[in-house]
């Protein structure tokens, strides 16, 4: 249904496909203290990922292509098996895949701990529990898809910390489950917010994203995304 006001092209299109029912507005940012623990990287180490799913995965890549120390951010399904990791398919909410955004990142400019704070805090709202905003079913629920038992200790803490703080006002629905495979979205998925930046869906939903990214992490953020495929870039 999001590529409904894609086709039309306006926002009216948009307007139509998501206020025929109750009304949404953007998830709030939320303040939330960094992690009590952290991984721990060799300090040679250049490389490392982390895969989340929040909601639409337009604007989970969009926040963390804007972070520093992310090299790539790439939109894609996780949960599921290779045969049904397609948009068609998985927006069925039978598959057992999640709309996830799998990120690249240099361990020595930012931590999993510092991408988990940003995860919890500006890119999707951890209390809704199968749904973000307007998107409804299993595929928009709220995972850390842990790469390790390291990472899966830090995320499990960490909501166990916010939990205790009651920093949400209730409990975090977010779940974690232990190395799924991830696959790629399709094409026009990728870049999806930089390349379409007025369209209905993403100026609703998504642009607030950013602006919380920049206010509230303003030492994490960068200007200029990093892409998947930097020649379409808008």
């Amino acid at each position: 249904m999001r590529l409904l006001a894609l086709a039309a092209g306006t926002l009216v299109a948009a307007a139509l496909a998501w206020h025929a029912g109750p009304s949404f507005a953007a998830e709030p940012a939320r303040r939330v203290p960094p992690p009590r623990f952290d991984v721990m990287t060799p300090p040679t180490a250049k490389y490392e990922t982390a895969v989340f799913a929040g909601g639409c995965f337009w604007g989970v890549q969009g926040i963390f292509q804007r972070v520093k120390g992310v090299n790539n951010a790439v939109s894609g399904y996780a949960g599921g098996e290779a045969k049904t990791a397609r948009y068609d398919k998985v927006g069925s909410g039978r598959t057992g895949h999640a709309e996830t955004v799998r990120i690249n990142y240099d361990p020595q400019q930012i931590s999993y701990g510092k991408l988990l704070q940003i995860f919890f805090s500006v890119a999707h709202d951890p209390t809704e529990l199968n749904r973000q905003g307007p998107d409804t079913g299993p595929q928009y629920r709220s995972t850390v898809f842990a790469e390790n038992i390291e990472q899966a200790r830090v995320a499990r803490a960490y909501i166990a910390q916010l939990n205790q703080a009651k920093v949400f006002g209730k409990p975090l629905a977010t779940t974690i489950e232990m190395s799924k495979p991830f696959y790629a979205a399709e094409a026009y998925h990728q870049d999806f917010l930089t390349r379409n930046p007025r369209y209905g869906y993403i100026v609703i939903y998504d642009m607030p994203k950013l602006e919380n990214l920049k206010k509230l992490f303003p030492e994490s953020y960068r200007a200029t995304p990093v892409l998947v495929n930097p020649a379409k870039g808008g």
